[in-house]
C-alpha cells in the first residue's frame, strides 16, 4: 500500500484547510464569511431549506446557524419565512443571489488551481473514490 489511510486523511484536511484560508481571504472584499458564503450556497441548491437543514449542511449547531440566519436576514441576504409550526424556511434575496454567484466564480478559481494539475480522468476518479469513502453519491 502506497499511502496509509491516516496520511490519505491528513491530506484531504490539509487540501480543504488551503481552501478554506483561500475562500476567506477571496470573500472578505464582499463581506462574506465563508459559513455565510456556504449558506448561500446552500440555499441556492435548496430553495425553502429549514434552520435544521442548513445547520447541518454548514457544519453549524442549530444555535449558531439560528444566530447566523438572523444577521444574514438582517443584512437583507436571506429571507426567513414561518412555515407551519415552529419552522422556518429560507430563501436568498435579490442581494444574497448576487453575492452568492460572485462568491462562486471566486471558490471556483480557487478549487480549479488546486486540481489544476489532474487530468479530467483523475478528477473523476478521485471524486468517486471520495464518494465511495463518503457512502455517498452527493456532489
Amino acid at each position: 500500500m502506497k499511502h496509509r489511510p491516516a496520511d490519505v486523511a491528513l491530506a484531504v484536511k490539509r487540501l480543504q484547510h488551503r481552501h478554506h484560508r483561500a475562500l476567506t481571504q477571496a470573500l472578505a472584499p464582499l463581506g462574506l464569511s465563508l459559513v455565510q458564503w456556504d449558506t448561500l450556497r446552500h440555499l441556492h441548491r435548496r430553495p425553502d431549506a429549514s434552520l435544521h437543514d442548513l445547520a447541518v449542511l454548514t457544519f453549524q449547531t442549530d444555535q449558531s446557524f439560528g444566530s447566523l440566519a438572523v444577521r444574514m436576514a438582517d443584512r437583507g441576504l436571506i429571507e426567513r419565512i414561518p412555515a407551519p409550526g415552529r419552522a422556518v424556511r429560507h430563501r436568498l434575496t435579490e442581494e444574497g443571489a448576487r453575492l452568492r454567484a460572485e462568491g462562486q466564480a471566486l471558490a471556483d478559481d480557487i478549487v480549479e488551481s488546486s486540481f489544476g494539475g489532474l487530468t479530467p480522468a483523475q478528477l473523476d476518479q478521485l471524486g468517486d473514490l471520495l464518494q465511495i469513502t463518503l457512502g455517498s453519491t452527493e456532489g
